[in-house]
């Protein structure tokens, strides 16, 4: 089937609920959480400093230097929604910017998630819309050639459907598939309740190779401890 000049008015979003405890965790325990999974590559970064989402995904398909779709995407938007946007094809123009923030933002919109450029980061960061983008360019782009709204796409190399979570941080951008998001959540935050008593042993000086018991394996793989003082001769 051919999903080109497809909206999708209608998508199963994961339960609010669920994304609120999702909201509470970081993407690096997140990603642990799912087996290491998720995880969309690491050009994706915050246009501005402490940029931070989690939301529902509105999926958007891009024509490269085209931002046609963003706009219609806009309409698709609820609140608690962030927009993810992929490209047929690699593209650093400025999808994104100032005025799109705006219309996004009154129809609930959390943030983007985008495989490309965006521009109007001084007024994005003023207006606290976080954005995760490829780049920062300033070029501008046409609304000529049709993609498509509320379908799968491939963004930074991560599955995204409609519905799923998208949470962003400083460590990079990490998708939960709506199916697995109670698990999920229960996973990430049992390990987040683990780390509190780690990080309380590690401060008292306790090693990771005690809490964690690496000595025997270690050893097992043939690690050695000399205790002569080094010879230079």
């Amino acid at each position: 089937m051919n999903d080109i000049g497809v909206v999708r008015t209608r998508i199963t979003r994961t339960d609010p609920a669920l994304v609120d405890r999702l909201a509470a965790l970081d993407v690096a325990t997140v990603h642990e959480a799912m087996g290491r999974r998720g995880l969309m590559r690491p050009y994706l970064r915050p246009v501005y400093p402490g940029a931070r989402l989690c939301g529902t995904a509105v999926t958007v398909l891009l024509q490269p230097g085209d931002n046609w779709m963003m706009h219609v995407a806009a309409e698709q938007v609820r609140p608690g929604d962030v927009v993810v946007a992929a490209c047929t094809t690699e593209s650093e123009d400025g999808f994104f910017g100032e005025l799109l923030a705006t219309s996004m933002r009154a129809h609930g919109a959390t943030g983007l998630v985008v495989d490309g450029g965006c521009r109007d980061v001084a007024e994005l960061e003023a207006m606290d819309f976080p954005v995760f983008s490829r780049a920062v360019h300033a070029k501008g782009t046409v609304k000529a050639t049709l993609g498509s709204v509320n379908v799968p796409v491939v963004c930074g190399n991560a599955l995204v459907h409609p519905g799923d979570v998208v949470l962003a941080d400083a460590d990079g951008v990490v998708v939960i598939p709506r199916a697995e998001a109670a698990a999920v959540a229960d996973a990430g935050e049992k390990r987040r309740d683990d780390e509190v008593g780690k990080r309380a042993r590690l401060a008292a000086s306790e090693l990771g190779l005690d809490i964690y018991s690496m000595r025997g394996p270690l050893e097992a793989a043939g690690l050695r401890y000399i205790d002569d003082p080094e010879d230079h001769e």
